[in-house]
């Protein structure tokens, strides 16, 4: 296991946020950091690896809660009401007639927000009946193996760098492991590290590829090792407070008539001499009692047996909605929940709702619909009563429903060098994980590559492995292993993602895939094949296919070289490496010769239209965030019926 420490003094580093260092194999390192306390009492500096989600204990509920309950204006009014109703010159009313009701509405809140914590479903990685002092429990104590010696541990991770993958084959060495990382504090940016491993007087680069987050799972080891980067404390805050119109209201019109009895005052003692002798303070004190008077008087437009009985609706509306059956998810037999008994009265003043479209509006199932190779269509061939195509290919997935007889000839000719490449580039330009059981399982974080690389492999390139440095295919009949030399990940401001690889034979390949607007700015030229599948993707889009272009260019020995070195120089960087990579994998990622395109479908889910049209009737705009090209997203937002022909749209050059 790792140790932390922050070191505060780095002379190069002073105002950098790499300061963060883990040392391995050395328990002791963390323990000698402390900080004062109080006079001689001291405590660690770095704080345990424990999970709070619970928002109160024994003995901070009481305090906590009265401090979370006074945060609300609501109950700040009341107060002031009840104090001011203890002043004799001013009130109206005897003080305790509001106080009552106010220790009862505090203890129904209380009660509430105990429940909340104790029995609430919305504890972190436990079930969904736990509660948050439950579920931290679980949390907090599940079983975790500590490398002691030359005893085994059982930690995750995504992927290992090279070289500890090579270099620590055996427990001995892992337990002598003395490197060290130094990488940015802790901070909310879950999806971005930036580290570098320094062991043996060399440093080597850790990206978010190389770090498992608490809570995931490992699906294809049974047994890991790994450092521990960020240990600490997380903690779960309550909701602010919020404004209230009607307390300004009452104390405009409080005012009001105040300046009307200020008006009025004179007047009405000359006419009632009695009135004289009952107040002897001066007009400028009875305007100033008279106000509070009537702010008193006016309280009742707040009246807090509204607020009472609204937590009696909160508790309600809570029970309704779990007992709700037009919620029921009859596939995953799923109830709908209440989480929180407070929350569900906001439902009602959403305006927007914005949405994803895969997986939200769509159902995240990809199908292998059509693809475009040399310029060439190819679409799915309609062949009922015929035997299964793809019988040749003992590898082949048997649930993908694409076939073309014409496209499973130019593969068993193997001549045409583009069709080739294309279904190349499907099975070594991805991210995806295979299993080996009685046949090969493939897992994928998109489900876009795990429906690329699977027709690849129907049609005779099939992707067997996967090692720290290489890629094996089964390309029709021949096992090939390829040597991975650099793996340049797709983000969304790439929009693409590319694969340097070294064939068997010796020669290096780039494969591309990606965009079509990103791929077609980095063609060597643009001709009659180029042409022919810009159209195709045109009609692709039309028909709501979500597309990527393939691409592909050979790189000279010399050329890499000198290329690789400021690869390696980059991927080092402690400050901007990610502008630095992109950078070098923009140098490398030109001249690319175009082989096709592909088209995907992801269908709809069932009552999407349904539930478009309940909500623009309930006056809530929609609004859907999707990577798919401007064409394909238009033709889905009509699909959806999000968009109407009456509508006009709005493209990026015309918005002001």
């Amino acid at each position: 296991m790792g140790s932390l420490t922050y070191q505060e003094d780095l002379d190069e580093e002073k105002n950098s946020e790499f300061t963060w260092e883990v040392q391995a194999n050395n328990r002791a390192y963390n323990s000698q950091f402390k900080e004062k306390v109080f006079l001689c009492w001291q405590r660690k500096k770095y704080k345990k690896n424990v999970i709070h989600t619970a928002k109160y204990n024994v003995f901070s509920f009481l305090p906590l809660n009265l401090y979370e309950q006074f945060h609300r204006f609501s109950n700040l009014y009341f107060l002031l009401i009840i104090l001011l109703q203890g002043i004799p010159e001013i009130s109206t009313l005897p003080w305790f007639t509001l106080f009552a009701p106010f220790v009862c509405l505090l203890t129904i809140r209380a009660i509430r927000d105990l429940v909340d914590d104790i029995v609430s479903r919305d504890g972190v990685g436990a079930g969904r009946n736990q509660g948050r002092h439950r579920s931290d429990k679980i949390v907090n104590n599940r079983p975790c193996q500590i490398l002691m010696g030359k005893r085994e541990t059982n930690l995750k991770f995504r992927q290992a760098p090279v070289i500890t993958h090579h270099e620590l084959t055996s427990i001995r060495k892992i337990a002598s492991f003395q490197g060290k990382v130094v990488c940015e504090e802790p901070n909310s940016r879950m999806h971005h590290f930036v580290g570098c491993l320094e062991w043996k007087g060399k440093k080597y680069p850790l990206d978010s590829g190389n770090i498992l987050l608490r809570g995931c799972k490992v699906r294809n080891t049974d047994t890991c090792y790994g450092l521990v980067v960020y240990a600490g404390t997380a903690a779960l805050w309550g909701p602010g407070a919020h404004p209230a119109q009607i307390f300004v209201s009452t104390v405009v019109i409080s005012a009001a008539m105040t300046f009307g009895f200020w008006h009025k005052v004179k007047e009405f003692k000359a006419n009632h001499h009695y009135v004289s002798a009952m107040h002897m303070h001066s007009v400028a004190m009875e305007a100033f009692f008279i106000f509070w008077s009537f702010l008193i008087l006016l309280s009742v437009l707040v009246p807090m047996a509204m607020f009472i009985m609204v937590e009696f609706i909160y508790l309600g509306n809570s029970v309704f909605i779990n007992w709700d059956e037009h919620m029921y998810y009859e596939p995953q037999d799923l109830p709908a929940k209440a989480r929180s008994t407070s929350l569900n009265d906001l439902l009602g003043q959403v305006e927007y709702i914005f949405s994803d479209k895969t997986g939200t509006l769509t159902q995240n199932i990809m199908t292998f619909k059509k693809c475009c190779i040399s310029g060439v269509v190819y679409g799915p061939e309609e062949t009922p009563g015929k035997e299964n195509p793809f019988l040749w290919n003992k590898f082949a997935d048997g649930k993908l429903l694409f076939c073309n007889a014409q496209l499973l000839q130019a593969v068993w000719a193997n001549q045409d060098w583009r069709v080739r490449e294309f279904w190349r580039v499907l099975a070594i330009c991805h991210t995806v994980m295979v299993q080996k059981n009685d046949q090969l399982v493939y897992q994928a974080a998109s489900p876009d590559e795990e429906a690329l690389v699977t027709a690849a492999r129907n049609f005779g390139y099939v992707f067997l492995a996967r090692t720290q440095d290489s890629i094996t295919l089964m390309e029709l009949g021949e096992e090939c292993v390829y040597q991975v030399l650099a793996m340049m990940d797709f983000n969304s401001v790439r929009k693409r993602m590319s694969v340097l690889v070294r064939k068997p034979e010796g020669s290096i390949y780039l494969y591309t895939k990606g965009a079509d607007t990103v791929i077609y700015e980095r063609l060597q030229k643009k001709g009659e094949t180029e042409w022919a599948t810009e159209e195709a993707l045109a009609s692709f889009a039309k028909e709501t296919l979500r597309t990527l272009c393939l691409a592909c260019k050979k790189v000279d020995e010399e050329v890499y070289e000198e290329w690789r070195q400021r690869h390696q120089e980059a991927s080092i960087l402690l400050q901007n490496r990610a502008q630095a990579l992109h950078q070098v994998y923009e140098e490398m990622e030109q001249s690319l010769e175009l082989l096709g395109a592909t088209a995907i479908e992801d269908k709809l889910q069932d009552g999407v239209l349904e539930t478009i049209k309940c909500l623009k009737q309930g006056n809530i705009k929609v609004w859907v965030l999707t990577g798919d090209k401007q064409e394909t997203a238009v033709n889905i937002g009509f699909a959806c019926e999000l968009l109407s022909e009456n509508m006009i749209i709005l493209e990026e050059k015309e918005i002001v």
